[in-house]
């Protein structure tokens, strides 16, 4: 497991790479083809990311 990032800039730099790979996951999706796996998969990737917001929100 990684270390805890507890700096503020390395909080927002880890979202962001975080938000990119959503977005490009997000991109690469073809509607036509896409399965409910494929939307379970990003919900989680979206809920994954709200934690890590609200618990890096407390940590200040």
């Amino acid at each position: 497991m990684g270390k805890s990032i507890s700096d503020n800039d390395q909080q927002v730099t880890y979202l962001k790479e975080r938000l990119h790979i959503f977005l490009e996951v997000l991109d690469s999706i073809e509607p036509e083809t896409t399965e409910l796996e494929d939307i379970d998969r990003l919900i989680a990737m979206m809920d994954d990311l709200e934690l890590k917001m609200e618990q890096f929100k407390k940590s200040k």
